[in-house]
C-alpha cells in the first residue's frame, strides 16, 4: 500500500483523482486436512498467450438487466453489459455463449452510509451463478459494492467464477501480463480506525474514502458482524489498474467489510498492486491462495480485526519481470502522526500460511502502525530478510484495545538474515516474548511441488490455532472461526488438495487444476 495521507486527526484534502471512466454444489470440495483429492491434475499454465476458446455461436440474446453489447468476434460469444449502476438486485445467470462485462465502474447499490441514514442510499444485490465469467472492458474498469449492498457471487469447487480482463478472455493474457483491469472493491459497515474527520474510530460517523475510486466510495461504521454477502469459489485475474499515486487498485479491496461477510476458496492472479488489501472492519478469510502479485500479497491497515485460515501467496521469479514486494504488510497509518495508536487497533489473526517469495533486497513480512498481529503455523521461504518490525507502538504491552506485540508461534523461516537491517530491534523485542515459542529460523525447506509440506515442515511442532479464537475478542467483535491442525504451513500433504480445480494454473504456479489463468473456459 502506498499511504493516504489522511487520519481521524486530519481533514481530507482532496480525493483521489478520478478514474478513467455447469455446476456442483458451492461446498463440494475438502476442507483442509482431510486428505480428499478434488478435480484432475495436469499444468494448464505456460509464459506465452493461449488462443483464446471460441464458442459454438453467440448467445440470442442478454439476460434481464444487462445491455446487449454485440458478440464478441474473437472468442464468437455474447457481450452482456452490466449497467453502471445495480438499483436493487441483479442475477447473472450462466448462459452458454455469453460474458458478462464491466465498462468503466460499476456501482452496486448506492451508499447507505455507516449508520444505514445517509441521503439516497439505497441497497442492492448482485448474484452471479457457478462457471459464470465477468471481464472489465479496460483498465479503468471496476465493481464497487456500497455499504448496504450486498455481492453473492458464489461458484462451485469444478465451476469457479472468473473476474478477468478483456485480454484475458480474448488470449492475449501472459505470465507476465497485470493491469488490465481495476478488480472488486467490497465496502461494508464495520468499524475502522482512520476517519475522514474528527469522530472517534469505530463510530458510526467514522468512515473512509476508498482508494483509486475517484468519486466517492465510502466504507466504515460500528456495524462489526455487517454482511456484504460472500465471495466464495472465485478467481480475480490480471487486476491493479493504478489512476495516480495513493490511488491504487488491488485484485480484491475490503473496506470496512464485516464478520457476516463469507470470503472463501478465493484465487487472486497477477494483481497490478496487492493481492487483497483490507482497510479496517472484521471479516474472516479461508482458503486464499494469491499468485503474482506485483506489491504485497495480503496488506491489512486502518484497525482490521480479522481471522485468515489456509493462504498460499507465490510471487513471480526474477525472470518474468516485476515480482512484488512484502508477503504481509500491516499497519494503520505511520505517516500520519498518531495513527499508530488509533483504536480499534489492527489485530489481524493468521494461521497456516506459506509464503514463496522471490523478490531480493526487501523482507517477508512487514509489521508496523501499531498492528498487533498473530502469526502461527507458518512457512516463509524467501531469498531476503524474514522480518522487519517497526514503531514502539508495534511491541508496546499496554495501551488502549491493546493485545501486546505480535504473537508469532510456530512458523518456519527459510530466509536470513532474521531482522531486517534496520537500526531498531523491535524484532528482538517480540522474540523476547516467552509465548512466541516453536519458531525456526534458517530452516531448511524441503517444500514439494513449490508448496506442498516435506519432511522438514511436517517434523514442526504446531501451534492450537482455536486457541486464537477468543484471544483478545471484546465486544462488539465476535469469536474467531480457526479449526484445529495438526501441521504448519497451508498444505499438510500431497494428498492436502484444498486449492485444486477451482483455482488456474501458471508457468511459475501449478495448482494441478488443469485450466491456465492466461486462457478461460469454453
Amino acid at each position: 500500500m502506498k499511504m493516504v495521507q489522511v487520519g481521524r486527526r486530519l481533514l481530507m484534502v482532496g480525493v483521489a483523482a478520478s478514474v478513467l471512466t455447469a455446476c456442483g454444489g458451492a461446498d463440494d470440495i475438502a476442507s483442509p486436512g482431510e486428505g480428499v483429492i478434488v478435480g484432475g491434475g495436469g499444468n494448464g499454465g505456460g509464459t506465452g498467450t493461449t488462443p483464446p476458446p471460441t464458442s459454438t455461436g453467440p448467445a440470442a440474446s442478454c439476460p434481464t438487466g444487462t445491455t446487449d453489447r454485440g458478440v464478441n468476434p474473437v472468442v464468437n460469444r455474447r457481450n452482456c453489459g452490466l449497467p453502471s449502476r445495480i438499483a436493487s438486485s441483479l442475477s447473472l445467470p450462466k448462459v452458454a455463449g455469453l460474458f458478462y462485462s464491466i465498462d468503466g465502474r460499476v456501482d452496486v447499490g448506492t451508499d447507505v452510509g455507516g449508520d444505514g441514514a445517509a441521503a439516497g442510499g439505497q441497497s442492492a444485490t448482485l448474484s452471479i451463478d457457478p462457471g459464470v465469467i465477468v471481464i472489465g472492458q479496460s483498465q479503468a474498469s471496476f465493481l464497487v459494492v456500497n455499504r448496504g449492498s450486498q455481492i453473492n457471487a458464489v461458484g462451485s469447487s469444478t465451476a469457479p467464477i472468473i473476474f478477468t480482463s478483456l485480454d484475458n478472455l480474448e488470449g492475449r493474457a501472459t505470465d507476465t501480463s497485470s493491469n488490465q483491469w481495476g478488480g472488486i472493491q467490497l465496502l461494508g459497515r464495520a468499524p475502522i480506525s482512520n476517519c475522514l474527520s474528527a469522530v472517534p474510530g469505530g463510530s458510526a460517523q467514522c468512515q473512509q474514502q476508498a482508494e483509486g475510486t475517484g468519486s466517492p466510495a465510502l466504507y466504515g461504521g460500528n456495524l462489526p458482524n455487517d454482511n456484504s454477502g460472500q465471495l466464495r469459489f472465485v478467481q480475480i485475474r490480471f487486476t491493479g489498474f493504478s489512476a495516480s499515486p495513493n490511488a491504487e487498485l488491488q485484485g480484491l479491496t475490503t473496506g470496512g467489510v464485516g464478520a457476516g461477510t463469507r470470503i472463501e476458496n478465493i484465487h487472486i492472479h497477477n494483481s497490478g498492486d496487492d493481492g487483497v488489501e483490507i482497510f479496517g472492519g472484521s471479516h474472516n478469510m479461508r482458503n486464499v491462495v494469491i499468485t503474482g502479485a506485483d506489491d504485497d500479497g495480503i496488506d491489512t491497515d486502518f484497525g482490521y480485526k480479522g481471522f485468515i485460515q489456509f493462504a498460499i501467496a507465490i510471487q513471480r521469479p526474477q525472470s518474468l519481470g516485476v515480482n512484488g514486494d512484502t508477503m504481509i504488510e500491516a499497519d494503520s497509518n505511520p505517516e500520519v502522526t498518531g495513527a499508530d495508536d488509533f483504536t480499534p487497533r489492527q489485530f489481524t489473526r493468521l494461521s497456516n500460511f506459506t509464503f514463496i517469495q522471490t523478490r531480493t533486497g526487501t523482507r517477508a513480512i512487514h509489521l508496523r502502525g501499531g498492528t498487533d498481529y498473530a502469526l502461527v503455523n507458518g512457512v516463509v521461504v524467501s531469498p531476503s530478510a524474514c522480518l522487519d518490525i517497526d514503531q514502539a507502538t508495534t511491541v508496546q504491552a499496554t495501551g488502549t484495545d491493546e493485545a501486546g506485540p505480535p504473537s508469532i508461534r510456530s512458523v518456519l523461516f527459510a530466509c536470513t538474515p532474521r531482522d531486517d537491517a534496520d537500526s531498531d530491534d523491535f524484532e528482538a523485542q517480540a522474540f523476547a516474548v516467552s509465548t512466541n515459542t516453536n519458531n525456526l529460523f534458517g530452516y531448511t525447506s524441503t517444500l514439494t511441488s513449490l508448496f506442498v509440506n516435506g519432511a522438514n515442515e511436517t517434523a514442526a511442532t504446531p501451534y492450537n490455532a482455536t486457541l486464537l479464537n477468543t484471544s483478545f475478542v471484546t465486544a462488539p467483535y465476535v469469536a474467531g472461526n480457526f479449526t484445529q491442525t495438526n501441521y504448519v504451513g497451508a498444505v499438510r500433504d500431497a494428498n492436502d488438495t484444498w486449492y485444486r480445480s477451482w483455482t488456474c494454473d501458471s508457468g511459475y504456479a501449478s495448482f494441478g487444476s488443469g485450466g491456465s489463468c492466461n486462457s478461460v473456459p469454453a
